[in-house]
C-alpha cells in the first residue's frame, strides 16, 4: 500500500488547492528543457521563449539525457517534470546531425503527454539585432494578439496542429475582456508554404485615426525565425474527447420536489409528530389563569370546611 501524504501547512494546502482541477483553468504554464546535444542558436532561440513568457515560464538549464520524444520510454521523465513544476505545455531543444536545432513543442493532459510538434529553426534573429524606439517596447506579461496568416493554416493538417500549439504557448491567461491601451504586442505567423511558417514578434503602435479605433503600426521588435514542420503527433480520439469535455454546474437536487408539466413544481412536505401535550406555550393564556383560579379558591374552600369539622368536633 502507498502512503498517502496530505499537507500539514497552510502553504500546502492552498498550493495543491491551486493545482486542483477546476471548471475554469488557470493559465498555461510553460517548461523550458535541453537535450543532450545544443547548439548556440538553440540555446539563444530557448532563452528569448522565457524571455517571451517570464511570468509564466519554468526554465531549466541542465542537459536530459533521458527526455526522447516520439520513441516510447523516452517521455517518462519530461510528464515527471510536468508533474513537479505544474506546467501543461513544454518546449524541449535538442541538435543532431540529423535534427538540426530542433525544437519539440508539446502539450500535457493530467500530465501525461497529449500531443507532439517537432519543428526546426532556421534564419533566427535575436532580439538584440533589431534596432527601435525602446518606449515601444512589450511590458512583461501583457496580453498579444495572435495573427495567422495563410490558407496553409485551415487546409494543411499539420499547420493546424502547429497552430493549436502555438496558441496555447503564446496566449497567456484566458480574459474576457481587455482595454486596448493595455495591448503592446502581437505575434504573427505566416504559412510560407505547406511545412514552413515565418514568425516574428513585434510591438504595436496607437495612431490617431479620426475615429473611437486607433490605428495601429507593426514594429518589429524580434526575436523572428522560420518553423519547419518535420514530425508530428496528434492525440488520440478517446483522449481528446475526455480533454476536451466540458463540466457544467449542475444545480444542486432539493430532496421531495419534482416538476410536473402540468401542475409546474409539486412538493412533499413531511411534518414532524407535535407533541402537543409536552410543548411549552410561550405565552401564560388567560383561559389557564381563569382556570388556575379557580382551583385555588377550591382549595381554600376545602381547607377552611376541614378546620371547621375539627373545631366542632
Amino acid at each position: 500500500m502507498l502512503k498517502v501524504k496530505t499537507p500539514k501547512t497552510g502553504k500546502a494546502r492552498r498550493e495543491l488547492k491551486k493545482r486542483a482541477p477546476k471548471l475554469e483553468e488557470n493559465g498555461k504554464k510553460t517548461l523550458i528543457l535541453h537535450g543532450t546535444k545544443t547548439s548556440n542558436v538553440l540555446n539563444s532561440v530557448l532563452t528569448q521563449i522565457y524571455h517571451l513568457k517570464k511570468d509564466s515560464a519554468v526554465k531549466y538549464s541542465r542537459k536530459n539525457a533521458d527526455i526522447r520524444p516520439f520513441e516510447s520510454g523516452g517521455e517518462t521523465s519530461l510528464e515527471f517534470f510536468s508533474l513537479k513544476t505544474d506546467c501543461s505545455i513544454f518546449v524541449f531543444g535538442s541538435h543532431s546531425k540529423k535534427r538540426p536545432d530542433n525544437l519539440v513543442i508539446g502539450r500535457t493532459y493530467d500530465h501525461h503527454i497529449y500531443d507532439l510538434v517537432e519543428v526546426g529553426v532556421e534564419n533566427f534573429k535575436p532580439m538584440e539585432t533589431f534596432t527601435y524606439d525602446k518606449k515601444l517596447a512589450p511590458q512583461a506579461g501583457s496580453k498579444p494578439f495572435i495573427a495567422f496568416i495563410g490558407e496553409g493554416f485551415e487546409n494543411v493538417e499539420e499547420l493546424k496542429h502547429l497552430k493549436e500549439v502555438l496558441l496555447d504557448l503564446l496566449r497567456g491567461e484566458v480574459v474576457e475582456n481587455l482595454n486596448l491601451s493595455g495591448i503592446d504586442r502581437t505575434y504573427v505567423c505566416t504559412a510560407v508554404s505547406s511545412n514552413r511558417v515565418f514568425f516574428t514578434h513585434c510591438a504595436l503602435r496607437l495612431k490617431k485615426s479620426g475615429t473611437i479605433v486607433p490605428r495601429m503600426e507593426l514594429v518589429e521588435v524580434g526575436p523572428s525565425m522560420d518553423f519547419v514542420v518535420r514530425r508530428h503527433r496528434p492525440p488520440n480520439e478517446s483522449l481528446r474527447k475526455e480533454a476536451m469535455k466540458i463540466v457544467r454546474d449542475q444545480p444542486k437536487k432539493v430532496k421531495n420536489v419534482s416538476q410536473d408539466p402540468v401542475t409546474g413544481k409539486i412538493a412533499k412536505v413531511y411534518m414532524p409528530d407535535q407533541k402537543v401535550r409536552e410543548m411549552n406555550l410561550p405565552n401564560k393564556a388567560k383561559g389557564v389563569k381563569r382556570e388556575r383560579r379557580e382551583a385555588k379558591r377550591k382549595n381554600e374552600g376545602n381547607e377552611h370546611a376541614s378546620k371547621r369539622q375539627k373545631e366542632d368536633s
